[in-house]
């Protein structure tokens, strides 16, 4: 650095730290508040050891108040600060007697003009884009609309109320925690194993948290939640929404509540319904504590994020952040009529990507999330909407060419929703290589084949061999594909095989919301049932899909409570059921039980074969210095299936064999070789099929280890080109096992089939 530099670079930090021959002073309570000119980054309220920086972008703005308060029962600010320092359109202040734990918002001055996209209203209290903590929810009244509520001309008019008594207030963090030797698992994508949870519905009923724990970040951060988790043999938490979140207004007027949580307000602050009233610590430290001990069970934690829009609405929507910061610059306007929003997330407004300070403000939040609260990844809602540069979706927009060349943010798992409202919305398999997706895709093609419908085997095949038709051609690898058959959104794996229709009338909408189409059958009769008959075949479906979700290659995602039979009675759109609907039951029936324990199974198989989380897409061809193929197709005789066997519209069983020689190598350069393994997939509904088990040339006996038919049926030994019966809906897996013996006796190695 040049002495020019050096004397300049000082001179910025005396400006900010105040060391000034004249300083402003306004009085604070009995105290004297101190202002200096402070700095324009970070943006946000950093605290320093010394005092507080306060530094907010508006580029619209004619003038900036910083309001701090005394407590959150507060109805008016203390004092008003003007901020009067301005550089690159960021607006910022330094204040040395402010320490953490203050709280404060702002108001901001401009023109109201609606259709020429400006909406400032200084009447109207605003919380800071970049807080970190929230300490006050907003409580829902007229007065936080920056319009007249009700009024003839709605939006277009003016309403100087003071929003302060009901707004919501940022509190000012102390960012130091105690992280001791805290470690990032880092479980190669190939391997990991995604658990989708909701941090309240999970811990809200177990017996087992300590009730002042329940519903919240500590009761997540328990020993018997993440025994529960261990136990499973997960490696990675997807928690749904956790940013600072708004519960819309109509909602609550129906005594329900936005309880998934896609409506953020806050996007670097802990949404704070989930921290444990009884704890000393702030929803930052016990969000940091949660994070601290799943990483120390091994178990990574990945953020559902939401950047495509915001809680504020469309034009009818409250004045609370944003809107009134600068309405024109965070938000993508019609281009006819700036008074309305583009809508390409049908939640009223999209953020404007097109602008340099909103990609700033996501991708400092993000960052935020890595460094700060040390998650392991993020899954993007609605993540075409971020791609969109104009109004197509472009995979080398500037959203995801700053994510690729930055340090942190390249180095995390990175998931898309790939999908928006917007025109061309739906891009499966478009996303730029170092992304994995959502595969709907798949979750289709699996719930046609156990639902009984005919002519899917040939996409089926396809998808359990990772889809490599949506992602192979880009580079990408079998990873590519988050795989799933349920989600928070639609039916839980109970509900899929016992419902034909959804049963929304909780909701309050006539049961118009949700999906129409889920792909499911009640397997003949809706609902809860005694019948024995239905019972079993609904255990044997569950057990069958969870099956296929294990044994795909790509990385499974299993909806919490689908481990146990989790039912929501049939709503398929529960985001606004805060209740026991959506919280887990843990008193567990014998049935709960056992599909518990066989999907902990189901795992530690998939964990302990390398076939089953390869790094890259079959070939179907010889592998190099081996006359074996990777993997090969086998129909009911024991042959590889035909190209008319494959069209056969009324076809709905066939049989996968995955070599186990030479699969890959690892980071070392050495061989990676496991079992080779033959899976049959049944999805008839009808009599049992015989399937004759196929030779291959290790010429050695079949073990099966696994009957979604007999859940409970030890290993047993089979030999190559004999029958196995299939049940109706099952899934079977062999493994070919050279070193066992055979069995004794012709009658001993029938006895399953007699």
């Amino acid at each position: 650095m040049s002495t020019a530099e050096s004397k300049q670079f000082v001179g910025q930090h005396k400006r900010a730290r105040g060391i000034r021959s004249q300083e402003e002073r306004v009085g604070l309570s009995s105290s004297v508040l101190r202002i200096w000119p402070g700095l324009p980054y970070p943006l946000g309220a950093t605290w320093d050891g010394r005092g507080v920086n306060f530094a907010i972008y508006s580029e619209n703005a004619t003038k900036i108040e910083l309001c701090l308060f005394d407590s959150i029962e507060s109805q008016k600010e203390s004092v008003r600060i003007p901020v009067t320092e301005r550089t690159n359109q960021v607006w910022h202040a330094y204040l040395p007697d402010v320490t953490p734990g203050q709280l404060y918002g702002y108001r901001v001055h401009g023109p109201y003009d609606p259709e020429q996209g400006h909406r400032f209203n200084p009447h109207k209290l605003l919380l800071d884009p970049y807080a970190q903590s929230i300490a006050r929810r907003p409580q829902w009244h007229d007065a936080l609309f920056g319009y007249t509520v009700g009024s003839a001309e709605e939006d277009l008019t003016f309403d100087d109320r003071d929003s302060a008594p009901y707004a919501p207030l940022a509190r000012v963090v102390d960012p130091s925690f105690t992280w001791g030797d805290d470690r990032r698992p880092n479980t190669p994508m190939h391997k990991t194993i995604i658990y989708e949870m909701h941090v309240r519905g999970f811990t809200k009923l177990h017996p087992g948290i300590p009730e002042p724990l329940r519903g919240s970040y500590a009761g997540l951060a328990s020993d018997p939640a993440i025994e529960h988790l261990t136990k499973l043999g997960i490696t990675a938490v997807e928690l749904l929404p956790v940013h600072f979140f708004l519960n819309d207004r109509h909602l609550l007027d129906q005594g329900l509540s936005n309880y998934w949580g896609y409506n953020t307000l806050g996007f670097f602050a802990p949404e704070l319904a989930y921290d444990a009233p009884s704890r000393s610590l702030d929803s930052v430290g016990e969000f940091k504590t949660m994070v601290r001990a799943l990483h120390a069970a091994g178990i990574e934690v990945i953020l559902d994020v939401v950047y495509n829009h915001t809680a504020e609405g469309n034009q009818l929507g409250p004045t609370l952040s944003f809107r009134g910061i600068d309405n024109a610059a965070y938000y993508r306007l019609s281009p006819e009529n700036a008074r309305y929003y583009t809508d390409f997330t049908g939640c009223g407004n999209t953020l404007n990507m097109t602008n340099p300070q909103v990609l700033q403000l996501i991708m400092d939040s993000l960052r935020y999330w890595v460094t700060e609260m040390h998650v392991d990844g993020f899954r993007f809602d609605l993540a075409s909407t971020l791609a969109r540069e104009l109004h197509e979706v472009d995979k080398l927009g500037g959203f995801f060419d700053i994510i690729h060349q930055d340090p942190v943010l390249s180095q995390v798992k990175l998931i898309a929703e790939p999908w928006d409202l917007g025109p061309g919305g739906y891009q499966v398999g478009n996303f730029p290589v170092q992304w994995s997706e959502w595969n709907g895709k798949y979750r289709d093609c699996v719930r046609h084949l156990w639902k009984g419908d005919g002519g899917f085997v040939s996409e089926f095949a396809t998808r359990v061999c990772g889809s490599s038709d949506l992602y192979e051609w880009s580079g990408k690898r079998p990873h590519a594909s988050i795989n799933f058959v349920t989600c928070h959104d639609g039916f839980t794996l109970h509900d899929l095989v016992s419902y034909n229709e959804k049963h929304n009338e909780a909701n309050g909408e006539d049961n118009r919301d949700g999906a129409d189409d889920n792909i499911s059958w009640n397997c003949g009769e809706e609902g809860p049932t005694e019948d024995p008959e239905i019972l079993e075949l609904r255990e044997r479906k569950k057990r069958s899909i969870l099956a296929t979700l294990m044994l795909s290659q790509g990385v499974p995602m299993l909806l919490a409570g689908d481990e146990m039979g989790h039912t929501q009675q049939g709503n398929n759109n529960t985001y606004c059921q805060d209740n026991e609907l959506t919280w887990l039951h843990w008193d567990l029936t014998k049935a709960q039980e056992k599909l518990l324990e066989f999907t902990r199974r189901l795992i530690e198989l998939r964990r302990s074969q390398p076939v089953f989380h390869r790094r890259r897409f079959f070939h179907g061809q010889a592998i190099e210095g081996d006359a074996a193929p990777e993997v090969a197709w086998i129909n009911i005789h024991g042959a590889e299936m035909t190209e008319e066997a494959w069209n056969t519209e009324y076809s709905k069983c066939l049989g996968l064999l995955l070599f186990g020689d030479s699969i890959d190598v690892d980071d070392h350069g050495d061989q990676i070789s496991g079992d080779s393994l033959l899976i049959l997939f049944n999805g008839d509904h009808g009599d049992p099929i015989p399937f004759t088990l196929p030779e291959v040339e290790e010429q050695g006996p079949w073990e099966r280890i696994l009957d979604t038919s007999m859940p409970d049926a030890e290993p047993e030994i089979f030999q190559a080109g004999q029958p196995y019966s299939m049940a109706a809906a099952s899934v079977i897996v062999f493994r070919l096992a050279p070193e066992l013996v055979e069995p004794s006796t012709e009658a001993e190695g029938a006895k399953r089939n007699a």
